[in-house]
């Protein structure tokens, strides 16, 4: 069967047709081509029959010419393309999630010990908060150098914390109230406007962007009438 024979009929693909367009197209050709030769193979058996002779059995060809066979190869050549970009771009992405996992693996590694360490910072505040500032003039030298021992302790305590991307949440009477970042444990009058914070009963902290302890606040219900 003649290449011409074979083009009749076949669907002819526009140069700027799209990706799809491209690729349906080409499929249509092989279709066709296909279609072609179990024709012609129908009739030559048809005629075999007919003069009594015997049909062998052979496997379809698909006869393109070279205009077709060069425009399934630029369609396969667009698809495998797009595989390549969509590749890529995932593998991209998996190596950006893996380098936000190790950040935020360096970042929250020292959270559980963190937390522990806030027992012994909230041991120190009330240590320092059980002598009345009025009865601190009246300690002995040695009393005034433990109190000032513990007050420095607490203080490099709090700077190593915050070195390590551990840092205190801002809870003052009169800021406002996020329930992200603050317990409310009461509701009280106060001549700080209704909502905000009225008082602080233990403060909180957060490492990177994470809540690790929220703060003890009392929310002001506005003054009372």
């Amino acid at each position: 069967m003649s290449d011409e024979k074979i083009k009749d009929g076949m669907p002819e693909i526009d140069a700027g047709a799209s990706k799809a367009d491209l690729k349906n197209a080409a499929d249509d050709i092989l279709k066709a081509a296909k279609a072609a030769d179990k024709a012609a193979k129908a009739a030559e058996e048809a005629s075999d029959e007919e003069f009594g002779e015997p049909v062998p059995e052979l496997e379809p060809e698909v006869h393109l010419t070279p205009d077709q066979q060069i425009q399934i190869l630029e369609a396969e050549k667009e698809e495998l393309r797009d595989q390549l970009l969509r590749t890529l771009a995932e593998t991209d992405n998996i190596r950006k999630r893996a380098e936000r996992e190790k950040a935020d693996t360096k970042v929250y590694a020292i959270e559980k010990f963190a937390l522990d360490l806030l027992s012994v910072s909230d041991n120190m505040a009330r240590a320092l908060e059980a002598l009345p500032e009025a009865e601190r003039e009246a300690l002995t030298e040695g009393g005034k150098g433990l109190l000032g021992g513990i007050e420095m302790t607490q203080k490099e305590l709090h700077t190593v914390l915050t070195r390590h991307g551990v840092t205190a949440i801002e809870a003052e009477p009169g800021a406002a109230f996020d329930p992200n970042l603050h317990q409310a444990v009461a509701n009280i009058p106060s001549e700080h406007p209704n909502g905000t914070i009225a008082s602080l009963f233990q403060g909180g902290w957060k490492i990177g962007n994470r809540t690790l302890r929220a703060a003890m606040v009392a929310v002001s219900a506005g003054q009372a009438n």
